[in-house]
């Protein structure tokens, strides 16, 4: 699997077996906690369609994920997250049924029922 950071809001991330790498379209483009962000929802995506491709016996040669994200203020946050999925040769029948695949990813469900978070600060070092 590959992730390529395209730009500062927006990522591609390509199947495919092995090991995961992080590329970027330029040398001064760094991986970002956006960047992550939106990785965890593309994999995760990304993951759910493969496993359902396999199980339907679907060719997901060149399935591949683009997600771009936007800010709102007030308090500064990404707003909204953008998923596109890129693949070519699937029957046009189950275009429908790859989108609802799609929407069970398990990032996707967390963000639209958000965990509780706690934060919590320790001034004492772990002892080793």
């Amino acid at each position: 699997m590959k992730i390529t950071l395209l730009s500062d809001d927006r990522i591609r991330v390509d199947g495919g077996a092995g090991p995961m790498s992080v590329e970027a379209e330029s040398a001064e483009m760094t991986y970002s906690p956006y960047h992550m962000l939106a990785s965890g929802l593309a994999t995760c995506t990304l993951s759910v369609l493969h496993a359902w491709a396999t199980n339907a016996k679907l060719p997901a040669d060149g399935l591949a994920l683009e997600v771009g994200w936007t800010f709102v203020e007030d308090p500064h946050r990404v707003g909204s997250m953008q998923v596109e999925i890129e693949w070519p040769g699937l029957p046009a029948n189950r275009l429908a049924a790859a989108k609802r695949v799609a929407d069970l990813c398990t990032v996707k469900a967390t963000f639209a029922h958000p965990p509780a978070i706690s934060t919590d600060v320790k001034a004492e070092a772990r002892a080793a």
